[in-house]
C-alpha cells in the first residue's frame, strides 16, 4: 500500500507538472505576442506567481475536488490512480496536438471514469457536479463578457484621456502587475486540485482519517506547477498568442485583469473553473469588441471542441488505465 501511495504522489505530481506546462501558456501568450516580454522574462515573472499562489488563498478548490464530486468511502487508490493517468494522457495529447484543452475537465473526467468502472453512477454525487460542470463550462462565457466589458471600458478610459501611443508604455509595465496578479490567481486555482486527488489518496489507504490537505501536499504541489510553467508549453502559446488575432500591449493588459478577477473570484468560491477556458475566453472578448471579423473563428471553435471532448475523452482513457492499475499494482490481497 506504501508502494501504491507513492506510486500515487508521483503520478499526481507529474499531472501538476504538466498542468503548469500546460497552461503556462494561457497566462504568458499575450505578454509574449504583444511583445513586452521575450519567452524566457514572461516564464520567470508567471513562475513565482505560481508557487506563491496556493499559499495565499485557502484550499476551496482542493475541498471541491475532494469531497464534493464522488462519495469518500467508495474511492479507492485505484480510482485515484487511474483518474489521474487519465488527465495526464489528455493532457499530453492536446499538448501535441496544441490544443488548449482543459487541465480540470480532463481530472473531472478521469475521476468520473474511474469510479464509474468500479462503482456505477453511484458514487458521484449529483449536486457537487452539477456545481463543478457549471463553473466549468460557465467561467469561459463569464470571461468572454469580461473580457468584452473591460477592452471597452478601456478604450472609452482612453478616447476620453485623449490618450496617444504613450498609453502603449503603460500597458506594457503595467503587465509586470497583472500577470503576477493572473499566475497567483492560476497557482491558487490548479494547484488545489492535484492537493485535492492527493489527499484523496491519504484517507483512500488509512493515512489520514478525514479530509484535511497537509502542508507538505501544498508545497510539492505549489513546487510543481512552478516548475511545469517554467518550462512552457510553447505549442499552446502559439496558438493562444499568434493564432487567435494580433495582439497589442493593451489586449494582453485587459485579457489578463478580467482573466485574473474570473479565476481568482472562482478560487475563493471553490469553483474549479478552467484557466484555459477563462482566458481564452477572455482573449475573444477583448478581440471582439473591437471587431469581431478579425478573430480567427475556426481556431476558435477547434478551441471549443476540444473543450466539449476533454471530460468523456478523459473518462475513456482513465476507465481504460483502472483495469491497468488494478493488475499492475500491488494492492492488499489483489483488491485495488
Amino acid at each position: 500500500m506504501t508502494i501504491a501511495l507513492a506510486v500515487l504522489i508521483l503520478i499526481a505530481v507529474v499531472f501538476d507538472f504538466m498542468n503548469g506546462f500546460h497552461d503556462s501558456s494561457n497566462i504568458v501568450a499575450t505578454m509574449i505576442s504583444s511583445r513586452t516580454f521575450t519567452g524566457r522574462q514572461a516564464l520567470a515573472i508567471v513562475t513565482v506567481g505560481e508557487t506563491v499562489g496556493p499559499f495565499l488563498f485557502g484550499v476551496a478548490v482542493a475541498k471541491t475536488i475532494g469531497q464534493d464530486v464522488v462519495s469518500g468511502d467508495t474511492v479507492t487508490l485505484a480510482v485515484v490512480i487511474a483518474a489521474l493517468l487519465g488527465a495526464v494522457a489528455w493532457n499530453f495529447i492536446t499538448w501535441w496536438l496544441g490544443i488548449p484543452s482543459s487541465s480540470s475537465h480532463a481530472l473531472i473526467g478521469g475521476i468520473v471514469g474511474a469510479v464509474m468502472v468500479e462503482h456505477g453512477f453511484g458514487p458521484i454525487k449529483m449536486d457537487g457536479m452539477r456545481t463543478v460542470l457549471l463553473a466549468l463550462f460557465l467561467s469561459p462565457i463569464i470571461g468572454l463578457v469580461v473580457g468584452f466589458i473591460f477592452q471597452r471600458l478601456l478604450l472609452h478610459a482612453l478616447v476620453a484621456a485623449k490618450a496617444g501611443p504613450r498609453a502603449n508604455k503603460f500597458f506594457r509595465v503595467g503587465q509586470f502587475f497583472t500577470a503576477i496578479g493572473l499566475a497567483l490567481s492560476h497557482g491558487t486555482n490548479d494547484a488545489q486540485k492535484t492537493m485535492g486527488m492527493i489527499t484523496m489518496g491519504l484517507v483512500a489507504t488509512g493515512f489520514q482519517s478525514e479530509f484535511h490537505v497537509p502542508w507538505w501536499v501544498m508545497c510539492i504541489s505549489a513546487a510543481a506547477i512552478g516548475a511545469g510553467t517554467a518550462t512552457g508549453g510553447w505549442r499552446l502559446i502559439k496558438t493562444l498568442g499568434f493564432r487567435l488575432y494580433k495582439i497589442w500591449p493593451i489586449h494582453a493588459f485587459s485579457s489578463q485583469v478580467s482573466s485574473g478577477m474570473v479565476i481568482l473570484t472562482a478560487a475563493l468560491l471553490g469553483g474549479p473553473v478552467s484557466t484555459t477556458q477563462v482566458v481564452s475566453g477572455v482573449i475573444l472578448g477583448a478581440g471582439a469588441s473591437e471587431n469581431a471579423r478579425k478573430i480567427r473563428w475556426k481556431i476558435a471553435g477547434n478551441i471549443v471542441i476540444a473543450w466539449f471532448l476533454t471530460i468523456p475523452c478523459a473518462g475513456l482513457v482513465a476507465a481504460g488505465m483502472y483495469f491497468v492499475v488494478k493488475l499492475l499494482m500491488p494492492f492488499p490481497g489483489g483488491t485495488p
